[in-house]
């Protein structure tokens, strides 16, 4: 998720282009937290907040792989991946086998035979070794927050990186029992704001009102 304050330069999500509040998640924050892994306190960036993160895609994979969490997630969003990549196939054929990609079943299949030889991995075990973020957590050298749901199938409880985030004063890593995949709904008839809302705007007001203390310490 990203909201970007020109003032504090305060970003949980991507709407660069958009220029205006925009809600992208989980693999979008999961490109955020390794960017700032890897830069640590260079980046132009004042503090970030991330939501529903998998912090580590070989666990993400599996726990989608389950039965249950394949029927229901996995085999849809490879379908929609493929669909995405076909519209424009012309572009991959000399690269890519098209047709093994669009003969994949599921999302780790999808990405062993598209996206990490697009990107140039030589493996999918090196791509998403390299997509994990919780490798680079202890090096965020700026506040964030992250927000994670331990019901999320999508980012299963025992892959948090608790004890990394425990190890660094910027981060603190907020866990809740229930809430899925950026979910985090309130109430018997939730309609409103959820909790992830009331979390990031305080997150935010927080840093409207002390960011300058954080950054003289």
């Amino acid at each position: 998720m990203t909201f970007i304050i020109p003032v504090l330069e305060i970003i949980t999500a991507c709407s660069l282009q958009l220029k205006r509040p925009s809600k992208l998640f989980s693999s979008k924050c999961m490109l955020l937290l390794n960017y700032l892994g890897k830069i640590g306190p260079k980046t132009p960036l004042k503090a970030a907040a991330t939501f529903s993160v998998g912090w580590n895609t070989f666990a993400c994979s599996e726990s989608l792989e389950k039965p249950l969490n394949w029927l229901l997630f996995n085999y849809y969003l490879t379908t929609c991946l493929q669909s995405s990549v076909n519209k424009h196939r012309h572009m991959f054929v000399k690269q890519i086998d098209m047709d093994h990609v669009m003969k994949a079943k599921s999302i780790r299949e999808f990405d062993k035979r598209f996206t990490s030889v697009m990107f140039g991995y030589r493996t999918i075990d090196d791509y998403y070794t390299d997509a994990s973020p919780n490798r680079r957590l202890k090096s965020v050298g700026i506040p964030v927050l992250c927000l994670n749901s331990v019901d999320d199938v999508f980012s299963p409880s025992h892959a948090i990186p608790i004890e990394t985030a425990r190890q660094n004063p910027n981060v603190a890593l907020v866990l809740t029992s229930y809430g899925g995949h950026i979910g985090f709904l309130e109430g018997i008839w939730p309609r409103q704001s959820t909790y992830m809302d009331r979390v990031f705007k305080q997150f935010v007001q927080a840093m409207v009102e002390h960011g300058h203390e954080l950054s003289s310490m």
